[in-house]
């Protein structure tokens, strides 16, 4: 059988955009490991912020809420940016950044918002409307909609080469052969890898690693505690169910694709830099863990058909906006995949700006 659409990869980018595309083409999703969303999906510190990636991101994010909502895994989180006095040019470039972008922000007391935090903490930016996302659900949302639209899923199907003729791909993968007339680079940290067995010119996505951390503190955080994050970009922190806390050193490691691991000096980092932020006592690590977020040169998402190459769709590059972004992204990824009209919710969006192209004159 030969397959409208081979999507390489299914995590939360190949999957959002196989249930986008639905019964409009046969759809083949190929997963590399044993079941998907294995990597960054599945390591995701799991939050919508309309911030969170920049500018050129928030786009992506905001359009996507009605349908995050709608699929019921957003609950009220709110998140607040915290700086010290050093930090006031970061902030006001923070909110300039973001003003006439319909993004709510309002500059507050940090301290009335977080218990024990330390008085150098003086800076404080309120974003209510960062929700939790229950990423989970929302995978597994996707990939029942895809199956439901007739998609095929293969696991352990790593792709090794794909070679065109004739309008076509001859996809060979650990699970065998297959067919296809469009190719959809959707692979994250492999997505560069993945170019390079189609003989399609790489863009330049890199991973880098990221670690979290969940912590059993003391005080417990506060129910009501928002997300925490530095605006100059050193931590963040959030609560969890049970009277936990989620930390991160907001670490960007380059890496190679891989199964990433936490390293015991960027658990260290994280701790010291909570402690440098409220009196609250860390009385035990939990769990630690990482995952890779894979960006392009210019840290936007690539969204287009190659220029190098006809048959040949990227979309890659979500860094760690790709959960965030996914109906949004999906959306605009099936209108351009299927050569369609984009959905209302997208159609202020300027695509352009995510295409391939921008790439070309880059050297190699």
């Amino acid at each position: 059988m030969t397959y409208d659409i081979a999507i390489v990869g299914a995590g939360i980018a190949g999957a959002s955009l196989a249930a986008a595309i639905g019964d409009g083409a046969r759809v083949l999703l190929l997963e590399a490991e044993s079941h998907p969303g294995y990597h960054a999906t599945g390591r995701s510190a799991a939050f919508w912020s309309e911030t969170y990636g920049g500018p050129g991101v928030q786009p992506l994010t905001s359009a996507s809420e009605r349908a995050l909502r709608e699929a019921g895994v957003l609950d009220p989180l709110g998140e607040l940016h915290i700086g010290r006095a050093d930090d006031a040019a970061a902030a006001d470039a923070f909110l300039a950044a973001f003003a006439g972008s319909g993004v709510r922000l309002d500059r507050v007391d940090p301290a009335a918002m977080v218990p024990g935090l330390l008085p150098a903490w003086t800076i404080g930016i309120h974003e209510p409307s960062c929700a939790y996302i229950d990423v989970g659900a929302l995978h597994a949302r996707y990939l029942a909609t895809a199956r439901s639209a007739g998609a095929t899923l293969v696991v352990d199907a790593a792709m090794r080469s794909a070679v065109r003729r004739g309008g076509s791909w001859r996809i060979e993968t650990a699970a065998g052969p297959f067919a296809a007339d469009v190719l959809v680079n959707a692979a994250g940290a492999w997505a560069d890898e993945v170019a390079v067995r189609a003989g399609v010119a790489p863009i330049g996505i890199r991973p880098f690693r990221r670690t979290v951390v969940q912590l059993r503190s003391d005080p417990a955080p506060p129910a009501r505690l928002p997300l925490v994050a530095d605006i100059a970009g050193s931590f963040y922190f959030k609560p969890e169910a049970g009277g936990r806390l989620w930390l991160s050193p907001s670490d960007e490691t380059p890496s190679d694709p891989c199964d990433a691991a936490a390293e015991e000096l960027d658990v260290a980092i994280a701790i010291d830099r909570f402690e440098g932020a409220v009196d609250w006592r860390v009385d035990a690590v939990e769990r630690r863990w990482a995952g890779l977020r894979s960006f392009a040169p210019d840290r936007l998402p690539v969204y287009g058909v190659a220029p190098d190459m006809p048959g040949f769709f990227w979309f890659a590059g979500q860094g760690g906006f790709g959960i965030q972004t996914s109906p949004a992204a999906a959306m605009i990824g099936a209108a351009l995949v299927q050569g369609g009209t984009p959905a209302d919710e997208v159609s202020g969006i300027d695509v352009a700006r995510y295409a391939p192209a921008r790439f070309a004159s880059m050297p190699r």
